[in-house]
């Protein structure tokens, strides 16, 4: 259910990071995303290693490696995101029983998952950084292109 996934909101955010801060060429950091979203580095580090698996994102290595979105902005829907988090989550989940949670709320849950399920199958990375535009947030500058000679 995803209703109860804190851990696939955070992937989104984490890719959403990255589309937002990385440009279409950068990368950024898994420090930097950590930090900008106010989490521990080694909390995001295995959602980043899912995420990287799943070819969502690339991992680039060096001094000026970190993580680059692994195909363009509009062809990541926030399914797609979710799916891989909760594949990567599907532990055994405790949880209510009984009667009534069988009956009248998990069903009512699933309705909402499912109603849920179609808004982020209809929505990509590229609504979430226009919506991020929209809502006043400055995408920081490339570096300038420096030629020596």
């Amino acid at each position: 259910m995803l209703l109860r996934r804190d851990r696939a909101m955070v992937a989104v955010l984490i890719m959403l990071d990255v589309a937002f801060h990385a440009g279409r060429s950068g990368t950024v950091s898994a420090a930097d995303i950590a930090e900008r979203a106010g989490l521990a580095r080694r909390g995001i580090e295995p959602v980043l290693q899912a995420l990287s698996r799943s070819a969502l994102l690339e991992s680039i290595r060096g001094p000026r490696g970190g993580y680059r979105l692994g195909r363009p902005r509009r062809d990541i829907r926030l399914s797609d995101v979710v799916d891989v988090t909760i594949a990567e989550d599907a532990g055994g989940e405790d949880g209510p029983v009984g009667a009534l949670f069988a009956k009248v709320v998990e069903p009512s849950w699933r309705a909402l998952d499912d109603k849920l399920r179609a808004e982020l199958d209809g929505l990509t990375l590229d609504d979430l950084v226009r919506r991020a535009e929209a809502a006043g947030l400055r995408r920081p500058l490339s570096e300038p292109i420096s030629f020596s000679i």
